[in-house]
Formats: structure tokens, C-alpha cells, sequence
């Protein structure tokens, strides 16, 4: 059986502003395994890069603040660690990929230097073997002219060749776990296929856990095995891959699955559907469940009282009181609910 990489128990997170609070993130809780790759959705503003910046405790703290929660990775509390202390572990033992690899990287800074200045603050080595090993990495992730690109500047990259360096830097110190931030939402389809297949091929070489953060139902498809998908600061569902394609029991992933282009529907049919109304204000949370007021099932206890995990089978829940038994039955109006994840979607 793998090993539990990582457990996030019960995470809030809040940012402290002059308007208020911002309960960002309210209640996450969810597993890693080693060599697994979760992806965590839904729309701008839910919390899913809050939470994984707290995995790295890269929210600036203030505004940011930990209410409650713990983030056991290796069994160790990542929230009582001291900044010191995680030093030690981002770069080494956790490292990130971040959405825009131009405003990441160093614009002063030569791509080879990059690579080499984390792998000297985590190891013992010289500058002669940094530079092989960050030769090699840039071999790795498949830039051309390893030796010329080395010192060339981030400037000089097209955006793929930079979010491979972002990907280069990243796993040098082999990380145990990756934190992908939007991956590839800047590039064309054709660079998101090599990315995606890339990050799949070093996973299988060093076997590093994948959090991938993404609007792209594609990319999950492609590149996950568990799914995660949040809203209003809160997880509403999760389960396999498989499961919330096939047999998702949430309307809010249903209104996702339900955006998805296809291809093998008839023009007349392939309209793509919108979910009304905006996201909830997170400066004064509902009580009840965060989708209610956009839910064409919402019932008065929606807006009252927020659902527990109503377990659909083994690994798969969803928090809404439409799986209660009590509850009427409800046939979603989706085209996408028996969508195979091998199909290609959303242009990958």
C-alpha cells in the first residue's frame, strides 16, 4: 500500500484586510499519496491556490492567517513550522510550478544560474557539478541547445521553453511532492500536450506526488487519478477521476462537466451552458451550502444548514443535501455526465 505523502485536516485560512475578513478557505480536508497526481478545480476566487500556498506557506502571513487546521506532510505540521524551518523544505522537499513562468522567473538572472542557485542551497556540491546537473535537467525537460540556453535569459525563451525551465528549476532537488499553479494556462494546446506529458514522464522517473491546479478539464483527464473540485472556499466533491466524470453527484460539477466543448455531439446540440449568478462573498460566507443561491435544485435547508459528505461509494462524496435519502430525485440536464476520460476535451 503507498504511503500517505500528505494530509490536510479541516485547513481555514483567512486574510485579515481593512474591509474585513476574507475566509478564503473554509474546512479542506483531503489525502495524498506518494507518486499520486490529484487536481484540484473550479472557478477564479474558490481557494484552491490559497490552499495549496499553504501547503509551502507561501501566503503572506499577514493578511494571511491559519484559523484552523493542520498540513501533515511526512506526518510533520507544515503550519507550526518556523519560516526558517521552511526553507529547509520548500525548493527540497516541496517545490511549485507557478501559473506565469515570466513574472516568476529572475528577469536579471541567466535560466542556468536559476536552476543552479536552488540546487546549491539544498546540497553540499560545487559549482562544476550543480552546472552538470542542471545541464542534464535542462535536458531533461526537452529545451534544445542545453549548453547555449544555460546562459541565455528568461527574456530569450518562447513561453513554453520558460515553463519548462519553471518545471527544470522546480524538480532539481527531486521534491517529493509538485505543485502545479495553472500549468498551462497561458500556453497554445499544442505546448499544454507536451507539458502535461512531460510532467507525467518525470513523475513516473522520480515518483513525485502532483497537486495540478487547473481550469481545464482536459488536463484532468489527461494527467489525474483523484479529483478534488471546490467552491466558495470549500470542498463540494471529490473522488477518482473516473467517478466525477461518470457519476459526478454535485449541480456545481455538473455546471463545470456541463462547459466542456465536445466533439462528438451534433451542432444543434453542442450548445455550451453557463451557470447564473457570481460566487458567494467570502467577507460574509452563507451559513448554508456556498452553491445555493446558484443551484436550479436548491431546497430551503441549503440556505440554512451546510450538507455533511454524503458518501456516493468508496472515495467518492459530495457535500449536497440532494444525495440525503430524503431528498426528491433529481436527473441532471447534462451532455457531459457519461463523458470517457479518454475522450479529448477541452483541446488536449
Amino acid at each position: 500500500m503507498k504511503k500517505k505523502l500528505l494530509e490536510i485536516k479541516d485547513l481555514s485560512v483567512s486574510f485579515d484586510t481593512y474591509a474585513g475578513e476574507i475566509q478564503a478557505v473554509r474546512g479542506v480536508s483531503f489525502d495524498l499519496y506518494e507518486g499520486e497526481t490529484i487536481a484540484i478545480v473550479g472557478e477564479s476566487g474558490c481557494g484552491k491556490s490559497v490552499t495549496a500556498k499553504s501547503i509551502m506557506r507561501l501566503n503572506p502571513e499577514p493578511p494571511a492567517r491559519f484559523k484552523n487546521g493542520q498540513i501533515l506532510f511526512n506526518g510533520e505540521d507544515i503550519v507550526k513550522k518556523s519560516e526558517k524551518e521552511m526553507r529547509d523544505v520548500r525548493g527540497s522537499k516541496i517545490a511549485i510550478i507557478f501559473q506565469d513562468p515570466m513574472t516568476s522567473l529572475n528577469p536579471t538572472m541567466t535560466v542556468g544560474k536559476q536552476i543552479v542557485e536552488g540546487l546549491k542551497k539544498h546540497t553540499k556540491i560545487d559549482n562544476a557539478a550543480a552546472k552538470k546537473i542542471a545541464l542534464n535537467m535542462l535536458k531533461t525537460v526537452q529545451i534544445p541547445n542545453a549548453e547555449q540556453r544555460f546562459n541565455e535569459y528568461p527574456h530569450q525563451f518562447s513561453g513554453g521553453m520558460r515553463q519548462r525551465a519553471m518545471i527544470a528549476i522546480a524538480l532539481v532537488c527531486n521534491p517529493q511532492l509538485l505543485i502545479a499553479d495553472e500549468p498551462t494556462t497561458a500556453l497554445d494546446v499544442t505546448i499544454q500536450a507536451q507539458i502535461m506529458e512531460l510532467m507525467k514522464d518525470l513523475q513516473n522517473k522520480i515518483n513525485t506526488s502532483i497537486i495540478i491546479i487547473t481550469h481545464d478539464l482536459g488536463v484532468v483527464a489527461e494527467i489525474s487519478q483523484r479529483v478534488i473540485v471546490m467552491y466558495g472556499g470549500k470542498v463540494v466533491e471529490y473522488g477518482s477521476t473516473d467517478q466525477i466524470f461518470y457519476n459526478s453527484k454535485h449541480p456545481y460539477t455538473w455546471g463545470l462537466l456541463s462547459s466542456v466543448p465536445r466533439l462528438d455531439i451534433v451542432k444543434e446540440e453542442n450548445r455550451l451552458s453557463s451557470i447564473e449568478g457570481t460566487p458567494p462573498d467570502l467577507f460574509a460566507p452563507p451559513s448554508g451550502c456556498p452553491f445555493s443561491d446558484r443551484c436550479e435544485y436548491s431546497m430551503k435547508i441549503c440556505r440554512k444548514e451546510m450538507p455533511e459528505d454524503f458518501n456516493i461509494e468508496k472515495g467518492h462524496a459530495a457535500a449536497c443535501w440532494l444525495n440525503h435519502p430524503e431528498a426528491p430525485k433529481v436527473t441532471p440536464s447534462i451532455k457531459t455526465i457519461k463523458l470517457n476520460t479518454s475522450d479529448k476535451i477541452g483541446g488536449n
